[in-house]
């Protein structure tokens, strides 16, 4: 369960961080939804008083400053970051320009660095806290025409673990999810030929729900998963194997 943790969900607007939004509430936890779609303020608003909405640019420090901030006031502490957000856009390397491989790098890979860093003070009053942060599958091996979203995926393999390690002294827990084809409106971005080649790649041969992620950060959010740090925790339909 998750009664009395404060979470900050980033993405939280749709796909896997509503659906997140929406369990940690439903077990007891407080909730900022944060994104930049001031959809989440509805979702916010249906949660009723476990939750409260901040509109957050990721790639922005003092934004995530901002975040913390209400988190802090709202509901008294911090323990926990989910980060979700993120963009993608398919494309080879050939085809990547710098606009686009520097867009990718700001929300996925900066926007988590911006994110770790601007929780650990609030996190350490509270005695320590759980950070997860959504890699994919796109960064365990390398797939044809998915260049930037890929390497910014590594990138976030890599600051997990480091994260890990230097935050365990604070009580502070580190993990990666590595989502698969779940079906969320990024993955709808794709044409109905990819969609079509990627189902065959899932040994399950079915898309994966935003619930499902739910509960794997729940999971990794609660104090269930308190011996588990630095981990990497593909859901994917068996695509990794």
């Amino acid at each position: 369960m998750l009664d009395g943790k404060v979470a900050i969900i980033t993405g939280a607007a749709s796909g896997q961080g509503e659906a997140e939004a929406r369990l940690f509430v439903s077990r007891g936890a407080k909730v900022v939804v944060a994104d930049l779609d001031h959809k989440g303020a509805e979702i916010a608003a249906g949660l009723g008083r476990s939750a409260t909405f901040m509109n957050l640019n990721v790639a922005l420090p003092e934004a995530w400053a901002a975040t913390v901030r209400e988190a802090l006031a709202r509901f008294g502490r911090l323990d926990v970051l989910i980060y979700n957000a993120g963009i993608y856009k398919n494309g080879s390397l050939q085809a990547t320009d710098q606009s686009l491989m520097e867009r990718h790098i700001q929300v996925n890979q900066m926007g988590v660095f911006f994110g770790m860093k601007a929780v650990i003070e609030a996190m350490t009053a509270a005695g320590g806290g759980s950070i997860v942060n959504v890699a994919s599958i796109l960064g365990m091996r390398g797939f044809p025409g998915e260049f930037a979203y890929s390497a910014t995926k590594w990138a976030v393999r890599g600051m997990t673990k480091t994260a890990a390690a230097d935050l365990a002294k604070l009580n502070i827990r580190v993990n990666a999810i590595l989502p698969g084809l779940i079906d969320t409106p990024m993955l709808k971005s794709n044409t109905a030929e990819e969609l079509e080649f990627r189902m065959k790649l899932i040994p399950l041969a079915h898309f994966g729900k935003p619930q499902e992620v739910a509960e794997l950060a729940a999971f990794l959010a609660s104090d269930a998963s308190s011996y588990i740090t630095g981990s990497e925790m593909a859901i994917d339909g068996g695509v990794s194997l």
